[in-house]
């Protein structure tokens, strides 16, 4: 029998990231055994009816003690917490990682809390959907899908290697790089595109009755993409915001300075700027599809149904 990977794996929070975790790791055979902590009681019992768990339980010290490798799934603004309560819980080797989509700060919360005997190797898998809540998950969400480690400076490398291995493992690729670079990427490709989403939609919301509802009726391919987006877990992204406010600023002023750029070529009738500038554009996208992180298929290259079949209903 082959020995699994790791001897035990404990998923704090048990969202659409965590629950994809678990379901991919019990789906690989990849963990001796999985515990998954939620502080929702009501989560905590419907992901003991989906049965991807083998303990389930509402403490995450509870589920982190003994564990090999302990990733917390929560809000970014709340892994500093989740650190301190698993922090005294870690043994011997264990690896402490997170999810979220800001590191500098994230690792900052959560290094006081991680006893000498025990490492740190933050984590980003950059994967998802609109969807939240333990349902949300499957095993194949990570499947050649990017995860970016940033371990602090001197973090132990056999420590970090068997990070790589353990999302390897789950289908992703991983590349590694410092939190302050991961936060400007990041600021760039999904923080700001996610702010503009909700400012757009945002905007439809507001405008005079009639005009919303024909908005709604008549979404076109952009503004409906658009609103997939901006239906997004708020608080997940509430969290993203405030802790990557400077490399989301940079980022927004560089698009302000863009986006004045076109307005200019607009009122001036300047369709040469406008042409070149589209079709320099036009190459990030085939660059993307070349890489396999999306398809040339119609309606941006989603599926007719993206939503996962779950395991229970």
């Amino acid at each position: 029998m082959i020995r699994p990977l790791v001897g035990r794996l404990a998923v704090v929070g048990s969202g659409l990231i965590g629950s994809s975790i678990a379901r991919a790791a019990r789906e690989k055979h990849l963990a001796g055994a999985i515990a998954v902590a939620d502080a929702d009681p009501a989560v905590v019992a419907r992901v003991r009816e989906l049965g991807f768990a083998d303990a389930v339980t509402t403490s995450a010290a509870e589920a982190a003690a003994g564990a090999d490798i302990v990733v917390v799934c929560v809000p970014v603004g709340a892994c500093g917490a989740v650190a301190a309560e698993v922090g005294p819980a870690l043994k011997a080797g264990a690896i402490l990682s997170d999810v979220g989509s800001v590191k500098g700060t994230v690792l900052e919360a959560m290094a006081p809390h991680v006893p000498s005997h025990a490492h740190l190797v933050p984590a980003h898998p950059v994967a998802g959907t609109e969807f939240s809540g333990p349902d949300a998950g499957f095993a194949s969400l990570f499947e050649n899908r990017w995860c970016i480690l940033t371990p602090p400076e001197g973090a132990d490398a056999a420590a970090v290697e068997r990070l790589v291995a353990f999302w390897r493992a789950l289908g992703a690729n991983v590349e590694v790089m410092s939190a302050q670079h991961h936060d400007l990427v990041l600021a760039i490709t999904s923080h700001v595109p996610h702010l503009i989403a909700y400012n757009i939609v945002g905007t439809a919301a507001e405008l005079e009755e009639t005009l919303t509802s024909e908005v709604i009726k008549f979404s076109a391919g952009g503004f409906r993409d658009f609103t997939r987006i901006a239906a997004s877990d708020p608080t997940m992204w509430r969290d993203v915001f405030l802790n990557n406010r400077e490399a989301v600023l940079e980022m927004l002023g560089r698009f302000t300075e863009d986006l004045t750029a076109l307005q200019r070529a607009i009122r001036y009738g300047d369709g040469d700027a406008l042409f070149n500038h589209f079709t320099r554009t036009r190459a990030i996208r085939r660059s993307i599809i070349d890489q396999g992180q999306e398809t040339a298929a119609p309606d941006f290259g989603r599926r007719a149904v993206e939503k996962p079949k779950h395991e229970a209903s």
